[in-house]
């Protein structure tokens, strides 16, 4: 099985595209986000290993911003999450990765918590932002409103919307911020 998605960017200039591949062990989720950001032109690589019941394994993001070189190995094992080789306190209850710079991420815990129409549940998943370097706890809930959309909000995170999802699990839109060209 091969899943495949690509945005276009509303909030600035940009465009992400990713690919989903199943493998022995599970899945195996590439990308490559390029945009517009505040201190300058980023180009980030981006993969996400997940294991056969779409809990995150480990990530790897490579790329720049501003010129600045981003280059980290994310993992999570029994004891917790780590970043770089160094544990990341207080994330071990955590399962699932979100990287805040694309919306692919979205896709492994909608196809993880599978909600059915009128479900909702609050989840907590391992954030990294790339302004802040570091994994944090972000609190989310997703609501299905019918086959194809989710009502989601993040308290912390100042975000809320309708998100549409396409056939394959990847968002079809994100309002103000992603859609999906393909």
């Amino acid at each position: 099985m091969v899943d495949f998605a690509m945005w276009r960017r509303l909030d600035t200039p940009g465009h992400d595209a990713a690919i989903l591949t199943r493998n022995d062990g599970g899945w195996s989720l590439r990308g490559m986000a390029v945009f517009k950001h505040e201190a300058g032109p980023a180009c980030i690589n981006y993969a996400v290993e997940l294991d056969r019941s779409w809990g995150t394994i480990s990530g790897d993001l490579r790329g720049f911003l501003a010129g600045r070189p981003i280059e980290h190995v994310i993992r999570r094992d029994n004891d917790g999450w780590y970043l770089n080789g160094t544990m990341v306190a207080g994330l071990q209850h955590l399962v699932d990765l979100d990287y805040g710079f694309t919306p692919a991420t979205n896709m492994q815990l909608l196809r993880r918590i599978s909600l059915n129409t009128g479900q909702r549940m609050d989840v907590s998943v391992v954030w990294f932002d790339i302004d802040a370097t570091t994994l944090t706890e972000l609190p989310q809930r997703y609501e299905r409103r019918d086959e194809a959309s989710y009502w989601y909000k993040s308290p912390t995170g100042g975000y809320e919307g309708v998100l549409q999802v396409s056939e394959n699990g990847f968002a079809r839109t994100y309002p103000d911020l992603w859609v999906m060209e393909i």
